[in-house]
Order: structure tokens, then sequence, then C-alpha cells
């Protein structure tokens, strides 16, 4: 039986009611039900109605996420999340508001809640902003560490994630000169055992994992730089020691490649944008972020706000779609 995947609205003012909408005009979330404010929903299905062939999209307030499953096609079922910030429908798209970052920071943590209680499936996020979260008094710097914190602290990793690539982060939203800090045995070794715990449980047996260098040519033998000979190797070691196929430290300039022709499973990057660039130049639009480590399943796409088009309806929902659908076929897997 279809159980209903649970989807926060995002930052009302960027895109992420928008794709919403969209997603549910081309009946690409069934099941599917939105927590955010009814009204900016309201206001998200009025803009992309012209690009969607020319017709309102309903937008009905539901009581429970069961509600979801009895919504007609092209509806988009809305739970409202109560204490919401009053008038955020009224506020100019495409702006960075506190009222916004703690509308944002509530309908995450009420859908995570339905997640945790059984009554939903899944996660998925749309794009927050994460300076409206730091106006609003969030001190969290992003959804993971939001959910991190939510869920008891327990030690999680960003996977992102396309048809092509697999990539998992040991340090997330930190400085460079932080994320180089944190190159440590044990972080690494708690990334790769997170890494294959994941995959395992997403149906691939015996998971192939590559952890990239940190410095050009994996140190080049320490030529430049002692991280892969001190940190990343012995990291390594103690995967294979404990039964994981991992392997490196490799090139970083050579890994991701070889990873998309078939090699490796998943990648074990050093910092976010050694990670994140390859998956983001294969396309945005299939991209999908998936958070390793919670109790829950949690995805959402691999974009932002977009602030610079909010408003305009023209905002692609296909990564937004892309992580429902891994959302669905994670939670059957577990």
């Amino acid at each position: 039986m279809l159980q209903p995947l649970a989807l926060s609205m995002g930052d009302p003012l960027g895109i992420g009611p928008e794709i919403l909408a969209c997603a549910f005009a081309r009946n690409a979330l069934p099941g599917g039900y939105v927590v955010g404010d009814l009204e900016v929903m309201r206001r998200a299905a009025r803009c992309v109605a012209p690009h969607e062939g020319g017709v309102e999209l309903p937008v009905a307030l539901i009581e429970s996420p069961a509600d979801a499953l009895a919504v007609p096609p092209r509806c988009v079922p809305v739970w409202q999340p109560p204490g919401l910030p009053p008038g955020l429908a009224q506020l100019p798209l495409g702006r960075i508001e506190a009222a916004a970052g703690a509308a944002a920071a509530a309908c995450i943590r009420s859908a995570l809640a339905q997640v945790v209680s059984g009554a939903a499936a899944a996660l998925v996020t749309a794009p927050i902003h994460k300076e409206a979260l730091a106006a609003a008094g969030e001190p969290y710097p992003g959804h993971t560490e939001l959910l991190q914190a939510e869920c008891g602290g327990a030690p999680v990793r960003m996977m992102l994630a396309n048809d092509e690539l697999r990539v998992v982060l040991v340090s997330i939203h930190v400085s460079l000169r932080d994320a180089i800090a944190a190159v440590t045995q044990p972080a690494v070794l708690q990334t790769i055992r997170i890494a294959d715990a994941a995959l395992r449980r997403a149906g691939i047996e015996a998971p192939r994992i590559a952890v990239a260098g940190l410095n050009p040519h994996a140190g080049e033998g320490g030529l430049f730089g002692s991280e892969e000979r001190e940190q990343i190797a012995p990291a390594v070691a103690a995967a294979r020691a404990a039964g994981i196929d991992a392997s490196g430290p490799h090139a970083p300039d050579t890994v991701f490649m070889h990873a998309r022709t078939g090699a490796f499973d998943a990648v074990v990057a050093m910092y976010h944008d050694q990670g994140l660039i390859p998956v983001k130049y294969l396309g945005l639009e299939q991209g999908v972020n998936v958070t390793l480590g919670l109790p829950v399943v949690r995805t959402s796409p691999d974009h932002g706000t977009a602030f610079d088009i909010a408003g305009r309806g023209t905002a692609d929902p296909a990564s937004l779609i892309a992580a429902a659908r891994m959302a669905r076929r994670l939670a059957d897997a577990a």
C-alpha cells in the first residue's frame, strides 16, 4: 500500500513552492503532500498555472498525512503546521526574510516528526536559504545539520547522487580551511562506514567505494601534502580490515570519471566542492541530495532557492521529482 510522502515547502520566498506545485501539476508526486503554508502554496499554484496548461491547480488543506492519498490528481494537498508566521504569502518573493527562515525550519521539523512517527514514508525537502535560516535565529547552517540535531546528533553524511555518480562527503558546510583540518583518519573511516551501510541498505550487496585524496595527484607520495599518507590511507586500510571494499586514496582529478564509468559504486570526497562540482556538472536537473545516517529517509533536490527567478513559474522541478522517486526507492528498500 502506498504510504504518504512528506514534502517540506522550503523557503516560501524561493522556488521551492513553485517546483512543488509544478510537480503536482505533472502528477509526478503520487501520495505526496506539502508540509507548508496554505496561502504560499496557492500563490505558487497561480504562478505556475500559465506554464502548466493554463489552469490553476486546486490546493487542498488536509488534516492528516493519510488524507493525501485521497486527493485527486493535479491537486496540491497541504498540511499546515500550527504557529507559522502570518502573512508569508504577502512577502515579496526573492528576498531574505527572518519570517521565511522561521517558517522553513518549522515545516522541516513538522515533516520530520511525521516521518519519525510512521505517518509518512520519507522526507523530501525543498530548498531553504541559509541566510534566512540564520536571520530566524536557527543555529544550523543547513538541512543536514538541523536534521542531525533533531534526530539526536548521530553521525550523518551528505551524499549527492544521479544516474551516473554517487558522492559522499567527509565534511559539509564549513570553510575550506576547516574542511582540510577535518580530514582525519577517524572522520574518513566513519564516512566510508556510513557510505557502505547506506549503499547496502539501498540494495548494493558489496559496494565498491573509492576514496579520493585531498591534494593534487593524491599527494604524489608526500610531495604535495601528507594527509593521504597520514590520514586517508590508514582509514582505507582500517575499512578494508573491517570487510569493506574501499580503495584509495585516488587522484581527485580522475576518480570521479572512473566512478562514472562503472569502476566504483560511490566516491568518498574530502570536502564539499570537491564532491559536488562533478555531480552538479553532470546536470542539476537529475541530482539528488541524500542524508546518510539518519533514522529516516531524507532526500532533496540538488539546487538552492534561486531567488533570482522566484515568481516566474519557470523553475525546473526535475531534481525535486528525482528526489521524490529516490526517497520512494530508499523507503521501500529499508
